[in-house]
This record gives structure tokens, sequence and C-alpha cells, in this order.
């Protein structure tokens, strides 16, 4: 009996770690089974900085989202961001030996393999190698080349770097977790897989995904992506700017910020003030929502800023290049109260809050349908497609233990489930996916990661 296609994504963030299970339902939406969360220790702007607290973050989400589904999880889609990341534009081409053959994967695998021989600065390694448009002898504004003929075989990437020692730590922090690593994905691709729809991907639009301690921003065109970035500064900031700007602890700046804040100054009376609690028997503080709004205004104003500077950059100014479904903006930033009209302000393009809804089935609660879990139900999406089983039910598990358990005493200490599913599934999974022909982009991504997932895997093992 064919098992069930569960699928699990990690999002580790800078304020939370976001484990999330779910799978197909009848009508092709994503059902989530079960949901963890936690608050993320050991991670500062995307980038893992303390392991120890990392792996404990991990696990107590992961054990949360066991314990909501029911299901025991095995593996798990990573997102990838932090301020390490950057894409870079790139053209590369092949010359075929016999041009009345037809293009094959061969062809498509040997330009690929091409571009990740670029050189790179030290410590940075290639994450995404993505196809944007090719060319046969000449001829451009081809999706699709595998069964044309042609002897020049030309292509432009969008390719993602990042630091090498970094995606490290977070494969190291996975699998000390005590789970295996199916699938890196960078943040931004699956936010933007969650709340964009391909009539946006195709008029062109810019995703904009305010975290805790990154803000990411993705651009497409044409259905392509043709730009991506990652900015070092997110809500967390912004908390730190109320800290100090008020003088009031982390916590109380955090509150504030959700429940009072609003990036437009002019919507706040001047005698609008709420009361804080004072430390330790001291009087409580008054502040004034006026000035709130002023300090939260700009530090928005600066993030903004920045990302329209990427998104200058990438020449949306160019009548070819026209974002005409504008921006979108998801994450946890997203949820500020008027950041959508000032984005508006700033940038003159047209605006819109990013939720995550349209994939999810109709009876998801209105938690996991917010701005905040984007990226998370994005990487659930990308587990989905690679067809993998990446949790099983806790009361198979228990049924498998009764009954191996007696004939492979020397292992008991293994957890049996394990080791049963991988010879039994591997196989059979890794002939379906020969005998069924994929798009050349999905065909590149799946046969990329593979070989860099086996590499990271490699490594954490030689490091033992």
């Amino acid at each position: 009996m064919e098992k069930e296609s569960i699928a699990v994504g990690l999002d580790i963030g800078t304020t939370k770690i976001v484990a999330m299970i779910g799978k197909k339902n009848e009508y092709g939406k994503l059902e989530i089974l079960g949901v963890g969360k936690s608050k993320s220790l050991g991670v500062a702007r995307g980038v893992v900085n303390n392991i120890t607290q990392t792996i404990q973050s991990i696990q107590q989400a992961v054990h949360e989202a066991e314990v909501d589904s029911g299901y025991k999880i095995k593996d798990v889609v990573v997102g990838i961001a932090g301020q390490h990341i950057r894409s870079i534009q790139h053209s590369d081409y092949i010359s075929r030996s016999n041009p009345e053959e037809v293009i094959s994967e061969n062809d498509i695998d040997l330009l690929i393999n091409q571009v990740h021989k670029l050189a790179m600065l030290p410590g940075e390694e290639i994450i995404h190698v993505l196809p944007q448009e090719f060319k046969i002898d000449g001829q451009a504004e081809i999706k699709e080349p595998i069964g044309m003929y042609g002897g020049r075989l030309e292509s432009s990437f969008h390719v993602v770097v990042g630091q090498a020692s970094s995606i490290r730590n977070v494969g190291r922090c996975i699998k000390s977790s005590g789970l295996d690593l199916s699938g890196l994905t960078l943040e931004p691709l699956a936010s933007a897989d969650a709340v964009l729809s391909q009539e946006e991907k195709e008029a062109g639009v810019a995703l904009i995904d305010i975290g805790g301690g990154t803000t990411d921003l993705a651009i497409f065109k044409d259905g392509i992506i043709r730009h991506t970035a990652v900015i070092p500064f997110g809500g967390n900031v912004i908390t730190d700017d109320i800290k100090e700007g008020c003088s009031i602890i982390e916590k109380q700046a955090e509150l504030l910020k959700v429940k009072f804040g609003s990036a437009w100054p002019g919507e706040n009376k001047d005698n609008e003030i709420v009361s804080i609690p004072g430390l330790r028997g001291r009087e409580p503080k008054e502040i004034s929502l006026k000035n709130l709004s002023k300090i939260i205004h700009a530090r928005v104003v600066e993030i903004i800023e920045q990302v329209f500077t990427e998104i200058k950059s990438y020449g949306h100014e160019d009548p070819r290049k026209k974002l005409i479904a504008g921006i979108v903006l998801t994450g946890g930033g997203a949820q500020l109260q008027h950041v959508k009209q000032l984005v508006e302000y700033i940038t003159g393009m047209d605006t819109r809050i990013g939720y995550p809804n349209e994939h999810l089935a109709g009876n998801s609660s209105e938690e996991i349908s917010s701005p905040l879990y984007a990226t998370a139900v994005g990487l659930v999406m990308n587990s989905i497609r690679n067809n993998t089983v990446s949790a099983v039910p806790l009361k198979e598990l228990e049924v498998e233990k009764v009954v191996v358990a007696p004939i492979r005493r020397e292992v008991v200490a293994e957890p049996v489930y394990e080791q049963e599913e991988v010879h039994v599934e591997e196989a059979p999974k890794r002939v379906a996916m020969a005998e069924k022909p994929t798009s050349t982009e999905g065909r590149m991504k799946k046969s990329f990661f593979d070989k860099y997932i086996d590499k990271i895997k490699e490594f954490l093992d030689n490091a033992e």
C-alpha cells in the first residue's frame, strides 16, 4: 500500500521557530495537520549563533507539532535566510557536438554544472541556480528547451549565494535535533509560493517579507524570479528603538509595538497615552502613542527605503521591467498598522498584504492564515512537491516497535522506524521519479538539491 505524502516545513526565524505538518486534501489544497512554535533562541538576523539553544528551540517546536498532529516527524524542508545571502545574474552557454540530436536533460545538466563552477568569494557557496530563459542558436525567450534542435544552448540564471558555514550550521542543528534534512529553500521563495498568484508573477511583483531579524525581497516578472535580496533589518530593530526611546524593557516594547504601534504618526492624537507598569514598586510610566508611532515610523521608513533601493537596482522603471502587480507585504512585520499605506506613499506602487490562505484548505484556523506563517506554509508546499513522506502516524510507530524490537536486539537504542522507513520508501520513490517526466526547472531544482543535501550530509558525517 502506498503511503500518504506527509510534508513538514521548518522555518528557523530570528524571533520564532515554526514546525508545520501538512498534506494535500482531495481538492488539491494544503491541509495543515499540526503546528509547533517556539521562541527562537540562538538565531540572530537569520543566522545561527548558538547551536545548543537553536537545537533546543527546534526540538520544542517539533515536539509541539507532533503532539498537535499525532505524527512523528522524520525529515524536514528548511528555509535559508540571513544577511549573508546575496544573488547574482549570470549567463552561460554550451556548444553541442551534434546539433542534429534533440536537446536532452543531459545538455541542461551540463549547462547547470558549468554554472556551479563559478568562482565565488572565499567561504561562499551557491545555494540556488534558478533558470530564467533559454536561447537556442540565438532564438531567445525559450522556456522549455528539451526536445528542440540546436548547436548552441544558452541560458540566463539567477544564482543565489550564501556562506557555507552558516548553511552547515543549520544542517548541524537539524541533525542534532534527531531529524533528517530533505530540502533547502531560500525563505523569500517559500513565502512567494505561499502568498503570490501565478498572475501576479507574470505581471511583475515584488514580495517583501518583513521578519524579526531580516527583511527578504523577491521580484518576479513573466513568471520568472528576477531578483532576490536580504536586508539585515526587521521587526526586532523597531522593538529595540522603542525600548531605547521610551526607556522600557524589551518585553514591554514588543507588546507596545504589537498592540498600539502604527507606522503612520498622523493617526494618533496628542492626548492618547498608554500607561506601563513600573519596575519593582516604581511609578507607572506614561507613553504618548504619537511618540511611539514616530519612533516606529522612522525605522520602518529606513527599512522600506532600503528595499526600494533594491527594487530600483532591478530596474523597475524600465517599461519592460515594470512591476504591474506592485508590492505584496508578508511576514510578522506586515501586521503593523498602516504599514501598507506607508509603503504605497514611499514607493508609489500598489500594495497589498499577503496572506497564505489561497493554498490552504477551507477549515484552516485563522492563526495559520496570518502573514506570520507565510514562510512555513511555503516550505510545506515545497516538501509536498518533492513527494516526501516526512512524518508517520504515531500509532503505526507503536505497532512497528512491538513487532521489530525482539528481532533486532542489537539496535534497540536506535529509533526503529527510521531504519524501516528508509529501505521501504527510498527505492520506489527514486524509480517513480525516474519514470515520471518533469519540467526543466523542476528537474533542475531536484537534481541540484539532491547533490547539495548529500554534500551537507557528507560534511556533517565527516565532522563527527
